[in-house]
C-alpha cells in the first residue's frame, strides 16, 4: 500500500517553510516515526515522522523548495522491502541525473582518498593533470564548489583579491531581523541603566551549589535569580509586565518570562510559564532543557509562543553594556551583562567587587520612567540581597 508524506498543518502563524534536507534516500527503509527530513519555518525547524514503515519509493519535494501546510512531500510503500525497492529506486534516480561527461576520470591516489573524505564524485570532477587525470587541486575545488545538502546557496563574487559571499537568510533569521525592526518601530523604546553588585549571590552560589546539584540533579546558576528577582519586580509594578493592544493597556495576571538563547540557526525565546510558581531547581532545568532544545534544533513552537517580559544575557559573550531590544508584544526586557571586579565605594571606603550592569528597556508608550527605573532598582536591589527573595519581603 502507497502512503504519503505531507508536511505538517503549521500553526495559524505560519505560512510556509523551507525543506532543509531528507535524512533518507529513495530506496531507503524506514521504521514508523523516524525522522525522514527536516523543515525550517521561520520560528522553528519542524521535523517530518515516516507516518508507516515501508520503503520510501518516491521523493516528489527537494532540498531547498518552499513547501506550505499539508503539502504531499513523498511516497512510502509500506509492502515493499528495501532489496526489491532498490533497483527501481536506482533506476528512477540515474533517470534524474545528469550524465557526467568525466566518467571515464582516472584519480590520482591523493586525489582519490581526498575526494573519498570529503564526499565527491570523482565523475563529476573535470581532471586537470595529464591525459584529463584528477588531481588532489581538482577535488578541493570541487569540494568547495559543490553545495552541501542543506547548505544555503552561496554567490561569490570576486574583484581581484577581494571576495565576497552573498548567503540568503534562514527563515528564522529573516523573521527575526523583521520581528526587530517592527519593535523598534512600533514602540517608543527606552533605556534604562543602573549596576549590581554580584559578591551576595556568588558567595551564595558557591556555598550551596554542590548541595543544590546533589539534590535537584542540576547546576545553580545566576539565571534563576534574575528569574525570581523580575517576578517579584513585576508584581509591584505591574504595567511592565503588561501590553499594548490597540488602544488597550492588557494587565497579565501571570508571570511567563522569555529566556533568550542562542541558537545554531539564530536568536530564540522559549518561555518560562507561570515563573512566579517555579522553584530554582525548576528555572534551572527548564532553561538547560530549552538550551539542549535550541542546540539541537528541536525547539517547538508551543516553547516559542507568549510571553511577558524577557530576559537576555549578553554578559555570555563578554557584553559589558547594551540597549536590549523589545520582544513584541511584550512592553519590557531585562539585560544582563559581564560582571567584572571594579573599585566601588562602601561606607566611604574603596573597595574591589564583582560588577555588573544591568539594563531595562521599555515601551515609554505605557511605562512611565518612574516604574522602569523603580522596576530596575528593585531588581537590584533583591539580587544584592538574595535572602530577601525567600521571604518574600
Amino acid at each position: 500500500m502507497i502512503v504519503e508524506v505531507n508536511v505538517p498543518v503549521f500553526a495559524e502563524s505560519i505560512t510556509e517553510g523551507t525543506l532543509l534536507s531528507w535524512h533518507k534516500k529513495v530506496g531507503d527503509s524506514v521504521a514508523r516515526d523516524e525522522v525522514l527530513v527536516d523543515i525550517e519555518t521561520d520560528k522553528v525547524v519542524l521535523e517530518v515522522p515516516a507516518p508507516q514503515a515501508g520503503v520510501l519509493v518516491e521523493i516528489i519535494v527537494k532540498d531547498g523548495e518552499v513547501v506550505t501546510t499539508q503539502q504531499l512531500l513523498a511516497k512510502i510503500d509500506t509492502a515493499a522491502t528495501a532489496s526489491a525497492a532498490a533497483p527501481q529506486a536506482v533506476a528512477q534516480a540515474a533517470a534524474t541525473q545528469p550524465q557526467s561527461t568525466a566518467s571515464n576520470n582516472v584519480a590520482m591516489p591523493a586525489a582519490a582518498k581526498l575526494a573519498a573524505e570529503k564526499g565527491v564524485d570523482l565523475n563529476n570532477v573535470q581532471g586537470s593533470g595529464r591525459d584529463g587525470r584528477v588531481l588532489k587541486e581538482d577535488v578541493q575545488a570541487a569540494s568547495v564548489a559543490a553545495p552541501t545538502q542543506s547548505a544555503p546557496t552561496v554567490a561569490k563574487i570576486a574583484t581581484g583579491n577581494r571576495v565576497e559571499e552573498r548567503v540568503p537568510m534562514s527563515r528564522l533569521r529573516a523573521r527575526v531581523a523583521e520581528r526587530l525592526l517592527a519593535s523598534q518601530q512600533e514602540n517608543a523604546i527606552l533605556t534604562t541603566f543602573n549596576e549590581l553588585n554580584m559578591k551576595p549571590i556568588m558567595d551564595l552560589r558557591a556555598k550551596y551549589k554542590e548541595k543544590f546539584e546533589k539534590e535537584h540533579g542540576i547546576k545553580l546558576g545566576f539565571m534563576s535569580f534574575f528569574v525570581k528577582a523580575a517576578v517579584a519586580a513585576l508584581k509591584k509594578f505591574p504595567v511592565v509586565n503588561a501590553s499594548v493592544d490597540g488602544n488597550d493597556i492588557v494587565y497579565h495576571g501571570y508571570f511567563d518570562i522569555g529566556i533568550a538563547i542562542g541558537s545554531p540557526r539564530g536568536l530564540v525565546v522559549p518561555i518560562l510559564r507561570d515563573a512566579d510558581q517555579m522553584s530554582l531547581a525548576d528555572i534551572e532545568k527548564a532553561i538547560a532543557d530549552y538550551a539542549k532544545k535550541a542546540k539541537d534544533g528541536k525547539i517547538a513552537i508551543e516553547d516559542l509562543t507568549g510571553g511577558t517580559f524577557s530576559i537576555t544575557n549578553g554578559g555570555t559573550f563578554g557584553s559589558m553594556m547594551s540597549t536590549p531590544i523589545i520582544n513584541p508584544p511584550q512592553s519590557a526586557i531585562l539585560g544582563m551583562h559581564a560582571t567584572k571586579e571594579r573599585a566601588v565605594v562602601e561606607n566611604g571606603e574603596i573597595v574591589i567587587r564583582p560588577m555588573m550592569y544591568l539594563a531595562l528597556s521599555y515601551d515609554h508608550r505605557i511605562i512611565d520612567g518612574r516604574e522602569a527605573v523603580l522596576t530596575l532598582v528593585t531588581i537590584k536591589d533583591l539580587l544584592e540581597d538574595p535572602a530577601r527573595l525567600l521571604l518574600d519581603v
